[in-house]
């Protein structure tokens, strides 16, 4: 039940979205990804780091948590909205 109520407050924000040509990601606090190759991501819109090595990183983002796997991973830098990532990087999963 608490889950169908929080689907429905995001769909009337995805549509007020489109309605007032707002970006979606921005009034919906949806996590951005940018990847360049597989050396590097940068995410933007997160809301914390949950688990940080070499081989995994998960972040916390608003609609759940993205995981990242590979070799030698590190956070180059974070601010409280963007982090950038480096390393090489082998899957990206949305849980």
């Amino acid at each position: 039940m608490k889950r169908e109520g929080k689907d429905e407050d995001m769909l009337l924000r995805s549509r007020i979205a489109g309605a007032a040509e707002v970006p979606r990601e921005l009034l919906l606090s949806l996590p951005v990804l940018t990847a360049t190759g597989r050396q590097e991501i940068r995410v933007e819109n997160y809301r914390g780091i949950q688990e940080y090595t070499q081989e995994l990183i998960r972040i916390n983002t608003r609609s759940g948590q993205i995981r990242l796997t590979g070799k030698r991973l590190s956070i180059e830098y974070y601010t409280n909205t963007e982090m950038k990532i480096t390393g090489l990087i082998n899957s990206i999963e949305y849980k």
